[in-house]
């Protein structure tokens, strides 16, 4: 007889990104203090993702808090199939305005830095998206998360106006 381990209290595998890392420093009467923080996004690749920002005297020790900040505040966002969103969308948030429009399977992730790593980390593979306004990471990451968290699958649309999803879908 084959022993099997079976797996207790096991975490789901979290894909942890660093977009944006700051140096800043505070002049003081001694001098400058230098300070790090780390804008930080996490998904588990199956429609959840959340972003954190940590602050610390030490690189990884402000990594380590932008990744129990984004821990915090994960949300879970609705994919269409073929690893893309079901409908085109625009997030905005401040300054920062991104568009994300679906695309067909085989596209990969069409976008910059700090909307590529919220996509990789919420698990989608198919998508062309685009900054319009604002280029600061952080208020990037904060319009991807809003215009994804806008999104709407055919079935929650159906649920919402009292039909079927074929008569949505067409």
């Amino acid at each position: 007889m084959a022993y099997e381990k079976t797996p207790r209290n096991e975490a789901p595998e979290l894909i942890e990104k660093v977009v944006y890392l700051n140096r800043v420093s505070k002049t003081v009467k001694g001098g400058r203090v230098m300070k790090f923080s780390a804008l930080v996004v996490v998904g588990d690749g199956k429609g959840t993702v959340g972003y954190g920002l940590g602050k610390a005297a030490e690189v990884s020790e402000a990594i380590l808090k932008g990744i129990t900040d984004a821990k915090k505040n994960m949300t879970k966002v609705a994919l269409a199939p073929h690893g893309t969103i079901p409908h085109e969308v625009t997030g905005i948030f401040g300054a920062g305005k991104v568009l994300m429009r679906p695309a067909p399977e085989g596209t990969g992730v069409i976008a910059g830095g700090a909307v590529r790593a919220v996509m990789e980390a919420v698990g989608i593979t198919n998508i062309t998206a685009r900054c319009l306004r604002s280029n600061n990471p952080q208020n990037v990451v904060k319009a991807t998360m809003v215009g994804l968290k806008s999104l709407r699958s055919p079935e929650q649309i159906a649920a919402i106006r009292g039909k079927s999803v074929e008569e949505i879908v067409g």
